[in-house]
């Protein structure tokens, strides 16, 4: 998974458009990232193998961070220059995230040139309830962009956390949390 992180990462940076990601690619990361943790608790923590895992594990972190940071900025950049957005090249979570994002440029658009052409605005506003959800995780995951385009996390076992509830819906399908009951 290193080297397929290393590939991307480079590929992100040096291109000026968004790359292609496999759409289970940020599962797989978060999954290989717990391991290395798994794998250092069994460990002498002043061995070499522990040693080489934490530089393995800072290195992965350093690439994903930058590789986020990249890819948000041009996927803000595409959906604010009206441009289709290249549903393609996303991963499963990037392109939910984005779904409200498009739909707000576009609202904002045509809000835009309604008034630009002397237009009471007249367009399609609609109140969005910031609907959240409390979960509680039964698996570790790495931070997470949520809907509302927030940073949450990361999270371990056992951590309880109020997310939006499309992200909410998310974690509880792929199994990493369960609903909460709020009373």
């Amino acid at each position: 998974m290193y080297n397929e992180l290393y590939a991307a990462w480079r590929r992100e940076i040096q291109e000026a458009f968004l790359q292609g990601l496999p759409a289970d690619f940020y599962i797989r990361l978060a999954d290989y990232l717990r391991r290395i943790n798994e794998e250092n608790k069994l460990f002498d923590k002043k061995s070499v193998k522990v040693n080489l895992l934490d530089h393995e594990a800072q290195n992965a972190k350093r690439m994903l961070e930058e590789l986020l940071w990249t890819r948000y900025k041009k996927l803000v950049k595409t959906i604010t220059q009206s441009q289709k957005l290249p549903s393609e090249l996303l991963t499963i979570e990037e392109a939910k995230m984005c779904e409200s994002f498009v739909n707000f440029a576009d609202a904002y658009q045509k809000f835009a040139k309604d008034i630009m052409q002397g237009q009471t605005a007249k367009a399609d506003v609609q109140l969005v309830v910031n609907k959240r959800k409390t979960l509680r995780f039964t698996k570790s995951i790495p931070a997470i962009i949520g809907a509302d385009m927030k940073n949450y996390g990361p999270f371990m076992i056992e951590d309880v956390a109020s997310l939006p509830a499309e992200n909410a819906k998310m974690l509880v399908k792929q199994g990493l949390a369960v609903l909460v009951e709020v009373s």
